[in-house]
């Protein structure tokens, strides 16, 4: 019996060769619409699936191929006796290859301002129902939802007289991988239209974007995946321009980077280690804001992330060359500074889309057996409520230099101190299971440079033995959420010393 294709698909990208090389390989081809057309109009005899069905498309469109002749074509177990002789009693002729793709439901969405009915249109009913059909009986059916696959597909017909088993296999796992991840572009866009807020169940998609070379350390597999309509604002969507394949901390390190310098306006150079910083500046150019950054931490810098701003030009490019760096992240480069950074063949140079505005997105956590789900933290300084718990007000130099350490220590691991001055951070404490042990590495970091200096806290001071050890390192103004029982002893201490201390009410606690 002469073998069948269904052919109906959206994008029609390689469909006329791939349907020529069917017809050539005695395959009888159904096919709907504009597919239909298109083939026609290429020479390719067709049969509409109208002719097969006898009942014509209705309804727009809506309805073509919800038809036992078609599902039952589809569904058929080829060796059961029942299913054999139900076919003959119903004129239903098997369906061998099913080549369908869907209505372009995320491209749809991703347009500004998409009308309700427009997205709703373009939600597909008949071809996932077809492609989930054929693929749970890939057993006969040989199921095809990818253009790329449409080579492959020919060639193992050509090999082995038809599709073997295992590659259908493979085709139908696809397929369930297509439609889910269809599916789930409709569930977040039917839950936000619905303004649901933690739905009883949560499904999201991403799409591979590399194989990893490992993950955190060589013995561990990785991968690394991208959210389709994510923000373009984003490591997942950077554009390499040279060195090395991004590793696993590598990708890691650079999102910390980009999340930092997000915060800045102004010329600003971020470095980071490990997801924390080492070093921030800012400048009136972005070459002052990266020596800033440098002279941070110059010991920590080595090897590690930097974010920038602005374009890279020869001076920085030049600043930066001196030191062994994995990444440099920047909105551009000038044509002098790549060739001055590329003389490094391993080192990564990215770019991202600066001006593009931020998307908030909500932060997912995987831990064994679930997952948190969380808003991101975009509060700001100036969304708080701030107010000066001491006697004594912040100089316009220690209000600037508060704020820098506040835009800093929340993307600083909690427990989290960051010393600074108006343009660079100056000592960093971050991770420390005591609020005291990460204000002791931060002060013991600046150094003498805490004379006079500010210094933010991601959470409250349960004591004031955090106070008295910055007052004993010459701190003159303390930014800190405030909200313990015991803010009274802090503001008392900072009276003690003359110290201003300015609480916000709102803690940035990052683990």
């Amino acid at each position: 019996m002469k073998k069948r294709a269904l052919i109906s698909v959206s994008d029609k990208s390689g469909i006329v060769e791939f349907a020529r090389s069917l017809q050539e390989l005695d395959y009888e081809l159904i096919s709907t619409g504009g597919t239909k057309n298109i083939l026609l109009e290429n020479g390719i005899s067709v049969t509409g699936v109208e002719e097969v069905t006898g009942f014509p498309e209705i309804m727009e469109g809506r309805v073509k191929t919800l038809h036992p002749k078609i599902h039952g074509g589809l569904l058929a177990k080829r060796d059961v006796e029942g299913h054999r002789r139900q076919m003959e009693e119903q004129d239903i002729f098997p369906i061998d290859l099913v080549c369908v793709n869907l209505y372009p439901f995320q491209q749809t969405i991703a347009k500004p301002n998409v009308s309700e009915e427009d997205a709703i249109e373009n939600i597909d009913i008949g071809g996932p129902t077809m492609l989930r059909a054929a693929a749970k009986n890939h057993k006969y059916v040989t199921v095809v939802v990818d253009s790329q696959d449409y080579d492959q597909v020919i060639n193992e017909i050509k090999a082995n007289g038809g599709a073997p088993e295992v590659f259908r296999k493979k085709l139908a796992a696809k397929v369930f991988r297509h439609t889910a991840a269809y599916d789930a572009y409709i569930s977040q866009f039917m839950t936000d239209l619905a303004g649901e807020e933690n739905p009883e169940a949560l499904t999201v998609t991403y799409e591979r974007k590399q194989t990893l070379r490992y993950g955190e350390n060589p013995h561990q597999k990785a991968a690394f995946y991208k959210q389709p309509l994510g923000s373009e604002y984003s490591v997942a969507m950077a554009r390499q321009l040279h060195g090395k394949e991004l590793s696993f901390n590598n990708i890691n390190d650079a999102n910390a980077a980009l999340q930092i310098i997000k915060e800045f306006d102004e010329p600003a150079a971020v470095a980071v280690k490990h997801m924390n910083p080492c070093g921030v500046g800012t400048g009136e150019t972005i070459e002052a804001a990266f020596t800033k950054a440098y002279e941070a931490d110059s010991t920590s810098i080595f090897g590690g992330i930097i974010a920038l701003n602005r374009a890279v030009d020869e001076e920085t490019a030049a600043r930066l060359h001196e030191i062994f760096l994995e990444i440099i992240i920047a909105p551009a480069f000038t044509d002098r500074a790549m060739e001055i950074l590329t003389s490094k063949k391993n080192i990564r140079l990215l770019t991202v889309p600066f001006d593009t505005a931020r998307k908030v997105e909500d932060k997912l956590v995987s831990i064994e057996g679930g997952l948190l789900v969380q808003e991101d933290d975009t509060f700001t300084l100036e969304d708080a409520e701030v107010k000066v718990a001491t006697k004594r007000e912040p100089t316009e130099a220690e209000w600037d230099a508060m704020k820098l350490g506040w835009k800093v220590v929340k993307h600083v691991k909690s427990n989290a101190i960051v010393v600074a001055d108006k343009d660079m951070t100056l000592g960093i404490g971050a991770g420390q299971m005591n609020r005291v042990g990460a204000a002791k590495i931060a002060l013991e970091q600046a150094g003498a440079k805490s004379e006079g200096a500010a210094m933010a806290s991601d959470a409250f001071f349960p004591m004031d033995d955090t106070v008295e050890a910055a007052a004993k390192a010459g701190i003159t103004a303390i930014i800190q959420p405030g909200g313990s029982i015991r803010d009274e002893d802090s503001i008392k201490k900072a009276d003690e010393y003359g110290i201003t201390m300015v609480m916000t009410g709102v803690r940035h606690f990052k683990h």
